[in-house]
């Protein structure tokens, strides 16, 4: 596996990515009904929540709004939950998978959080983001990778 190790927190499972209308709701709703604690949220280029995490006892959560290759279960026509699953080879298993007939969203690219990262479709219609993990920026630097801010501006989200 890479030099860096994966976060705890995804080490043994998929990690489900639901996606919503409204995540800033949902979240709110997530934490009334089910006492989840916010982890971390990463603001939309437009307002809204792009990415956010949430815990439900030991349990992690990702959610969003709509958008991209996922939709919300009310809008139909596509998938409205991918699995997050962190790997050894990002790269090798795309190539694996597409060679066993999944459809390769977004080919093996190095992201904002720090992990390299390929979107792909199986045969059933679901999404899949596989993850290899390269660094472990600090919440503050992923904030402002996101927006694309160059480094040393100082911006805080």
């Amino acid at each position: 596996m890479s030099s860096h190790v994966v976060p705890d927190r995804y080490r043994y499972a998929a990690v489900p990515h639901v996606m919503v209308d409204d995540a800033d709701a949902a979240l709110g709703f997530y934490r009334e009904a089910f006492g989840a604690r916010e982890l971390f949220r990463v603001p939309g280029p437009e307002g809204g929540v792009m990415h956010a995490e949430f815990a439900v006892g030991e349990s992690v959560v990702m959610v969003g709004d709509a958008g991209g290759v996922l939709t919300t279960p009310s809008a139909g026509g596509g998938p409205s939950v991918g699995l997050h699953v962190f790997v050894e080879d990002v790269d090798a298993l795309c190539r694996r998978a597409v060679g066993a007939g999944a459809e390769q969203l977004q080919p093996p690219t190095d992201m904002f959080h720090g992990d390299r990262t390929a979107i792909l479709r199986d045969p059933s219609g679901h999404v899949w983001i596989f993850l290899t993990h390269q660094e472990d920026p600090s919440a503050e630097e992923v904030l402002r990778r996101a927006a694309g801010l160059p480094s040393g501006t100082g911006h805080h989200a």
